[in-house]
């Protein structure tokens, strides 16, 4: 499958072991079970998964196991980006020689705060000397600057930047999709629009909701396909609410309590991000409309619309 045929690309979690190792044993299981509920794509090492807290090797490793996982049956698209250009270039061909990768998620540089005509060069020389496809990763919120709509769509004509995942308004999504180059993908990064901008003409969403609630997304997508808007739309407002409260604490602490309760066994955060405690996961309980028992107890059902 190319990413453009794909719509609901999971944003994984790396789920570590009692000693905080990654632990590929619950990755592959969880893996499996998101292609089974209707997932047709991932980005592994994401923000999700806690990439700042996994070292150089520890990556490599995630990706040549996670490659091995997926085999071929979903497009993955690995986390190599840095606000460091020489060294994103330089990771990117390290992971571009990993079986079974086969995009690589470039943020818009962290921290240096580059303007419209740095992003413009990083993104060029990135893509001038990598040999994976590109696909930008425009997250205002966790980088500090935004890159603009006519930004994206001025590198959407590079030959090796295949998409964005865009973490903004919808009238700057419109914008991209209105003037993007041919074969460019647009994805959102922002649960909440999964199904405003399919409608709008992107291709999807990269989603950490679909942890939890892929059957329900993809009877989202489903419905709209077949022209059943009201029955889309009336899933996409009962998601809404459930895909804010996964991130009502630091992310992705709020989804792995989640799917630990439901026996994936994905483990704690690494530090900076801590696992919920009892009373935060009282109150996430309590915003997703589960029991607190069975999310205390690790007792949820695999399908919470159940």
């Amino acid at each position: 499958m190319k990413l453009a045929d794909a719509d609901l690309l999971t944003a994984i979690v790396t789920p570590f072991d009692d000693a905080g190792q990654i632990d590929f044993t619950s990755l592959k299981k969880l893996t499996n079970y998101l292609i089974d509920q209707g997932s047709n794509g991932f980005v592994i090492g994401g923000t999700t998964g806690e990439t700042p807290t996994l070292t150089h090797d520890e990556k490599l490793q995630l990706y040549r196991e996670f490659g091995k996982i997926v085999d071929g049956r979903v497009p993955v698209i690995a986390g190599t980006g840095s606000n460091n250009t020489a060294a994103t270039i330089a990771f990117t061909n390290e992971v571009a020689a990993i079986p079974g990768i086969d995009y690589a998620l470039v943020v818009v540089p962290p921290y240096n705060k580059p303007n419209q005509r740095g992003m413009v060069a990083h993104f060029t020389a990135v893509a001038d000397q990598v040999k994976l496809p590109v696909v930008m990763y425009n997250i205002p919120g966790r980088t500090g600057v935004k890159m603009a709509a006519q930004t994206v769509v001025k590198l959407s004509h590079h030959p090796n930047i295949a998409a964005v995942k865009q973490c903004a308004s919808l009238e700057e999504l419109e914008e991209i999709v209105d003037h993007q180059a041919a074969e460019f993908a647009v994805f959102t990064g922002e649960d909440a629009q999964a199904l405003t901008a399919r409608v709008l003409g992107a291709n999807g969403v990269i989603s950490v909701a679909a942890h939890s609630y892929a059957p329900q997304m993809r009877a989202m997508y489903d419905a709209l396909y077949r022209g059943d808007y009201q029955a889309a739309g009336r899933l996409q407002r009962w998601l809404t609410p459930k895909m804010a409260a996964l991130f009502m604490y630091p992310s992705p602490s709020p989804v792995k309590a989640v799917l630990n309760a439901q026996g994936f066994s994905t483990g704690g955060c690494r530090l900076p991000i801590l696992p919920l405690n009892e009373d935060e996961q009282r109150a996430l309980a309590s915003a997703l409309d589960l029991p607190a028992a069975k999310l205390l107890n690790k007792e949820l059902p695999l399908n919470l619309g159940e």
